[in-house]
Formats: C-alpha cells, sequence, structure tokens
C-alpha cells in the first residue's frame, strides 16, 4: 500500500506522527509537504497528494490541516477524490463502508492524539461495501 501524505503548517506536527506510524505499519509514504510549520497554502500541499492518487502512483491520500476543513476541500477539487473529513472512529469507516472515500481529511485541532491513529487504523482497514452505495458514487462523477 502506498499513502500520499500532506499538510500545511497547521497540521504538520499530526502529518509525521502519521508518517511514522505508517512506516512502522510496512506502508510506504509519499510525503508531498509540509516540511516545517512555517506558515503555507494548504491547496499547494493536499492537491499534490490528491493528484498522486488519480494518477494512481499512491493508493489513497492523507491530509492534514488545522481544522480539516481546507484539506476536504482542496482535495474534492480534484476529480475523482471522494475525501471524507474524519473526526472519530465511525466517520472514519462509514465514510470507506458507505462513500468509499479515497482521501482522508484529518484535523489537528479537533482530534486528540490518543484517537489519530485509530481513525487512520479504521479508515484503511474498512472496505467498501458496494451495493446501494455504487449507485450514489456514480451519481459523484457525473458531469455537471
Amino acid at each position: 500500500m502506498v499513502i500520499s501524505l500532506s499538510a500545511d503548517h497547521a497540521g504538520f506536527q499530526y502529518k509525521e506522527l502519521i508518517k511514522k506510524h505508517l512506516a512502522e505499519k510496512g506502508i510506504t509514504v509519499i510525503d508531498r509537504g509540509t516540511f516545517s510549520e512555517a506558515s503555507v497554502d494548504y491547496p499547494d500541499y493536499i492537491q499534490k497528494s490528491a493528484a498522486d492518487v488519480i494518477a494512481g502512483s499512491a493508493d489513497y491520500g492523507i491530509g492534514v490541516c488545522g481544522s480539516g476543513i481546507g484539506v476536504s476541500i482542496a482535495a474534492n477539487k480534484i476529480r475523482g477524490i471522494r475525501a471524507a473529513l474524519v473526526l472519530n472512529e465511525e466517520m472514519a469507516s462509514l465514510s470507506r463502508k458507505h462513500n468509499n472515500s479515497n482521501f482522508l481529511a484529518l484535523s489537528e485541532k479537533f482530534i486528540d492524539k490518543d484517537h489519530l491513529f485509530i481513525i487512520v487504523d479504521v479508515w484503511l482497514s474498512t472496505a467498501f461495501e458496494g451495493g446501494r452505495h455504487q449507485r450514489r458514487i456514480d451519481k459523484l462523477e457525473l458531469n455537471y
């Protein structure tokens, strides 16, 4: 499995924790930055990870910012990305089961460290249920 990981300055610390956690699990990480807590613009980094997913160089993307909102908006601008802002384990599970999310948007401000790895692990290990949910996913891909 390959994960493209990115963050802005407000998500940098969690990005680094997630990178270490994934590496310890034997998961390959593409680190798209940022590489410090110096102020940056989140779209510059998040959209690189989203592009990796669409190009097939990564299986999934994970992005972190202060609230997670900027990550989800920036990633969802890339056609084919289904970014889910996830704040707990249940949201992580449902975003995969029902929405087949391929990009995990996380908040450094609203997720405590004790739940961070649980959320990531649940999201990565939960399979899409398909069925009635596939019909809904197909509607997201329509050109309007």
